[in-house]
């Protein structure tokens, strides 16, 4: 295929997402590459940069993108979301074909193209992620084909497909577990049935001291407030008295009494006298 043809077909090839129709059929109708033109312009990829020849590999392997894309139609999503997804994949294969190590690109790509769509299936496929270790992708994109029947699978056949698919039992358990389940609006809905609201998990997952945001807040309001009357409290004392409080409770490094006592020329035992006096008097002040 000429470069001429392939800058045509670039300008004029339209995004899945707008025209699904349009874009399949012209894809359909970009010719596929022989082996000997494929080595060609991977070489002039991998040795000069050259843009045009990646550009063209992407564009006669974009139909594999389609009929892998169509496989992943069953977890909902929209099929130009998918296509478009496995085009990244496409082209990462694209940079990274190696023409000498001797298998087509097609088969190279096959990997990168699935990878791009598994990564946007986990990532949409519900607002709470159900797979994040490896096992439990291998899962995701396999337990429900491993079924042989509906219904929550029994033991024998969960120690079946763990076997199969190289996990334990209880990974497989809890795979299904999630898969069976759904996601659940936290706060209620908006509805003039007051009952509808009773089973969403904000009537009975309420949070609980500091995590409850009301809670947090209200913390904090009383905590200022209790600096602010504190503060007021010691400018209502005299200068002796708050120094000998401040000294003793509110600095990181505190003083003895003695060390007060050589201060002011006094006893220890006074000091603890004065301060004794100071605290009664600024609870008074703040009560």
């Amino acid at each position: 295929m000429s470069n001429a043809l392939v800058s045509t077909s670039v300008t004029t090839l339209p995004v899945p997402g707008e025209q699904l129709s349009t874009y399949l059929a012209a894809v359909n109708r970009i010719p596929m590459l022989t082996a000997e033109r494929e080595r060609e312009l991977a070489v002039r990829l991998r040795d000069n940069g050259d843009l045009d020849a990646a550009r063209e590999m992407v564009l006669s392997h974009l139909r594999f993108v389609v009929k892998i894309a169509r496989g992943y139609k069953g977890y909902g999503l929209p099929l130009a979301d998918l296509i478009q997804e496995g085009g990244i994949g496409l082209m990462k294969a694209v940079r990274r074909f190696d023409p000498d190590v001797g298998v087509r690109l097609v088969s190279f790509a096959v990997h990168w193209i699935r990878a791009e769509i598994h990564e946007y299936v986990l990532r949409n496929w519900r607002i709470v992620k159900v797979a994040t270790t490896k096992a439990q992708r291998k899962l995701f994109f396999n337990l429900r084909s491993a079924k042989k029947r509906l219904g929550w699978l029994n033991r024998e056949e969960v120690e079946s497909v763990a076997k199969d698919l190289g996990v334990s039992p209880e990974t497989v358990l809890e795979m299904e577990s999630r898969l069976s389940g759904q996601d659940v609006a936290f706060d209620p809905l908006d509805s003039s049935d007051e009952e509808d609201g009773g089973w969403t998990p904000a009537a009975y997952l309420t949070a609980t001291g500091e995590q409850d945001p009301a809670n947090a807040l209200e913390a904090v309001d009383w905590e200022q407030q209790s600096n602010q009357q504190l503060a007021n409290a010691l400018s209502q004392l005299d200068e002796r008295a708050r120094t000998i409080l401040e000294q003793r409770w509110l600095t990181e490094d505190k003083v003895t009494l003695q060390e007060l006592a050589d201060r002011y020329g006094i006893s220890a035992e006074r000091i603890r006298q004065l301060e004794k006096n100071a605290i009664k008097k600024l609870k008074d002040l703040m009560a």
